[in-house]
Parts: structure tokens; sequence; C-alpha cells
């Protein structure tokens, strides 16, 4: 019998979140994905020192105050770890914005920009990037400019149907709610025990999924942020899953049965159209402890490590030019 993992790719497309090279080459997925956290993971690894010495001597000849260079650099090293990405995934490779720019709209599209531009330059068309912004409102402003000029974007940090009626609204090519995070918000708050069918974040991305294809929104459903294959395995069918090493690892060991538990043909409960202003957006996000809490903390975890990637790479710049 196949593995889970590889039932799993009969009916949902499957997704790498990670950023080391080597493992996306062994796993073999559609697309990948990454965020701040897991590049600077891969930055310390002995394995890619090439791609960042490649981006710390490309630093060293900028010219301009310093913590532009330091900024500029980190991008180059992001975009060095996403265009090598492209070369093994026959899909599409998720470079994020800064997440200190999420309540910028106008900063996120000039980073945006310049993403897509830097990748045509060295030959990754834009069909096959994906700019990944957070799921704030003024970056789902963003999205929807960058979606008017084929940019495809992928809003991240999801943790409600709000933000993913904002998303569907702005054209967004693809949204990533975040289960495993709504869970633990809920394990925190001493409720539970959750099983997988009642997992609460399960049950956030079954209603996205449900509103979705009830209403004929083409915008991606990719779950992601997963603590256990249970919780991937309840969302078998969902359009994309974004799962990290270890439990792809899981999966692929698994040779049990598989149910398809997501089906547009198999919505039960048709759910209402949602009307969302700004107004209407802000209030829902006040109104929904989980969603507020978890939006701010996975924006403030990913500037710590983007703060911290910029401290290594401010190092190394510095030490190259004291040679």
């Amino acid at each position: 019998m196949p593995s889970k993992l590889e039932q799993l790719r009969s009916m949902t497309v499957v997704v790498s979140d990670t950023g080391d090279i080597e493992t996306v080459r062994r796993l073999k997925p559609q697309d990948c994905t990454t965020n701040p956290t897991l590049l600077l993971k891969a930055a310390g690894m002995p394995a890619y020192a090439p791609l960042v010495d490649e981006a710390i001597a490309w630093g060293r000849t900028q010219g301009g105050a310093s913590e532009a260079v330091i900024d500029a650099t980190c991008d180059r090293l992001a975009l060095n770890f996403g265009a090598e990405l492209s070369k093994i995934v026959p899909g599409r490779v998720s470079t994020e914005v800064d997440a200190d720019l999420s309540f910028d709209t106008q900063a996120t599209l000039a980073k945006a920009r310049r993403f897509i531009a830097d990748y045509e330059a060295r030959g990754v068309g834009r069909e096959r990037i994906l700019i990944k912004i957070a799921s704030t409102w003024e970056g789902i402003r963003a999205a929807e400019v960058l979606q008017k000029e084929g940019i495809d974007c992928n809003l991240t940090l999801l943790f409600s149907m709000a933000q993913a009626v904002a998303a569907a609204d702005a054209g967004a090519f693809l949204i990533s709610p975040f289960v495993g995070r709504i869970l633990d918000w809920h394990v925190k708050a001493g409720e539970g025990p959750f099983t997988p069918e009642t997992d609460p974040g399960v049950v956030s991305v079954r209603e996205i999924y449900a509103y979705y294809k009830t209403h004929d929104i083409r915008t991606v459903v990719m779950g992601a942020s997963f603590r256990n294959t249970g919780e991937i395995e309840a969302l078998a069918g969902c359009d994309r899953l974004t799962i990290g090493p270890s439990l792809l690892d899981d999966l692929a060991k698994d040779e049990g049965v598989l149910e398809r538990k997501l089906d547009p043909a198999k919505i039960d409960t048709k759910p209402a159209k949602i009307e969302l202003d700004e107004k209407a957006f802000r209030f829902a996000m006040n109104e929904d402890a989980m969603a507020t809490e978890k939006l701010s903390e996975g924006i403030r975890q990913f500037v710590k490590d983007l703060r911290t990637l910029r401290g290594m790479v401010a190092k190394r710049l510095e030490g190259a030019q004291a040679a």
C-alpha cells in the first residue's frame, strides 16, 4: 500500500515548510515556503555557507547607510535561498516580506517589487514566486495591488475568517491559515483535550475551505503550522498543505489508509456571504482574542528572528571589511 504521504499527494498539493535545501531535495515537495525563522536556521548551517558568503561579498560592494546595506544584504541572502529552492521544486517558492513592514502598505509594495525584479534578473519568473505577507489589513491591501500587477501573494499568519474573507476580497492567490498555533492558544487557555476532528485549528481551516468553495473563490487554501500528523490527516483534500520535514517523514513511513476529509462536492453547510470593509475587519479582529494575539505574537517572533539575522549579517560585513 502507498504511504500516507503518497496518498495525500493524490488529493492535496504538498508543500515543504523549510529553508533546508537538502531536505527539500530529499522530500520532493511541489512547492516550498520559508519564513525568517526557517531562513535564520538554514543560514547557520555549514552546507549553505556559499549562499551566505555570496550575499556578504555582494553587501561589501554596496554603498550608503549601514542599516540599508544590512537590510539589502539580508534580502540578497533570502533570494539566494529562494533561487536555489526554485531549481529543486517544480512549483512555487514563497519569499517573505520583512515582518517589521506588516503595517506599512507602501513599504511592503516596494519590497515585494524589488524581490520580483531580483528574481527575474536571476532568470526566475514571477510565476514561480509567491510574495509572503502577514495578513494585517495593511498587508492585505498590499496584496490587492500586487495581484493586479501580476505578482501572486501568499497571505500568512492567518487565524480567522475575517482575515480569510478580506484576503479573498483582495484577490490573493493563496492564504496560509495556521492550524497548530490556533490549537496552541486554546490549549494554553485550558481547553481540550482535542481530537483531530475537534482541533480548533482544523475546524477553522475547514470553515474557510467551505466558505471559499461555496462562493467559488479562487484563492488557494493552504493549511500550515502543524503540530501532529492527525491535524494533517484531518485536512486531507485541502488545496495545499505546507508541512515540516519531520511530519513529512512520519507520513512517508505510515502505510495506513488515508481518508479524504475535504471535498468541494461534499460541503454539507453552505456558509452565507460575508461583507467586510476596514471597520468591520478591525472590529472582527478585536472580537477574536485568539486571532489578535496570535497575529501579534507571530509578527513579533518573525521580527525577532529577522533582527537576529540582521545582526549576524552585520557582524559578517564588519568582519569582511576589517579583513
